[in-house]
C-alpha cells in the first residue's frame, strides 16, 4: 500500500463549498477524506456520496453509539452510501450489532477507543477508573472479538494495539502532527513517521493540512514522510 492510500485528510471545515474547494486544491495528491460532525451537519453526507462517485474514499467519522437496533439500522443505511470506513464507539454490544448489520458489505467498521483529545485526567473526570492506555488495550481486544475491521486510537498506543489486533485489522490514528506543528487541542500526538513505525495503517491529518497556507504542499510533506518511512528497512 502506498502512502496516498494511507493518508486520510480531515475535511474539518464549516461548509461543503469550502470542502469542495479543499478537495480541488489537493487534487490527485489525496484520495481519502474524513467527514466528521462539523461537515456532516452542513450537507456533508450528500457531499460524501459525491466524493465516492468521483472515485475518492470516505472515512465517515460519526462515532455511533445507541441501542443495538438503532446502531444496526444506521449502519445498514450507511453501508449503502459506498463509504470506505465508519466509526462507532468501541462498546461491545454496539460493535456486535454493527458487525452483524455490515456483514457482506465492504464497509470497514472502526471502534473508537479513547479520543486523542483526552488524557488520564480527563478519563478520571468522566468516571473511569483506569488510565488511557489500559482502556485502549481493553477496547482493542473487544473490537477484535466483535469482528470489527479496525480501531481508532492514538499513535502513541499503536504499537501495543497492533500486538493485540494482529496484522489484518486497520489501526487509524488521528492526532498526527508533523514536527513543528502545534498540537492544538490534541493531547496524545505523534509525527507521521513515528505513527507508521508504531504500526498505524492509516493516518488522519486535519488542521495541519486544511489550515496550512499551502494545503497541497503540506499534504505532500506528510506523504513524503510516510512513504520514506514505509520504504525504510524494518530495523531502521
Amino acid at each position: 500500500m502506498i502512502a496516498r492510500d494511507r493518508l486520510i485528510v480531515g475535511l474539518d471545515v464549516p461548509t461543503v463549498a469550502e470542502a469542495a474547494t479543499m478537495v480541488e486544491t489537493l487534487g490527485d495528491s489525496v484520495s481519502f477524506y474524513k467527514i466528521g460532525y462539523q461537515l456532516a451537519f452542513a450537507g456533508g453526507l450528500s457531499f460524501a456520496r459525491e466524493l465516492v462517485d468521483s472515485g475518492k474514499k470516505v472515512f465517515l467519522d460519526m462515532k455511533l453509539l445507541d441501542i443495538d437496533n438503532t446502531v444496526a439500522k444506521g449502519v445498514e443505511n450507511i453501508s449503502r452510501m459506498g463509504v470506505t470506513m465508519l466509526t462507532l464507539h468501541a462498546y461491545p454490544k454496539a460493535m456486535r450489532a454493527a458487525v452483524e448489520a455490515a456483514a457482506g458489505t465492504p464497509l470497514c467498521l472502526l471502534g473508537v477507543t479513547v479520543l486523542t483529545s483526552m488524557d488520564d485526567g480527563d478519563l478520571i473526570e468522566a468516571g473511569y477508573t483506569t488510565d488511557a492506555r489500559t482502556l485502549v488495550e481493553k477496547r482493542a481486544e473487544q473490537a477484535r472479538a466483535a469482528g470489527m475491521g479496525g480501531i481508532v486510537c492514538s499513535a502513541a498506543e499503536a504499537e501495543r494495539v497492533r500486538a493485540i489486533t494482529g496484522p489484518e485489522m486497520a489501526i487509524v490514528t488521528p492526532g498526527i502532527r508533523p514536527a513543528g506543528v502545534a498540537a492544538n487541542d490534541q493531547k496524545r500526538v505523534m509525527t507521521p513517521r513515528d505513527a507508521i513505525v508504531a504500526g498505524a495503517s492509516h493516518l488522519v491529518v486535519g488542521r495541519p493540512i486544511v489550515a496550512a497556507s499551502d494545503p497541497r504542499a503540506a499534504a505532500q510533506q506528510v506523504l513524503t514522510e510516510m512513504q520514506t518511512t514505509m520504504m525504510a528497512p524494518a530495523n531502521d
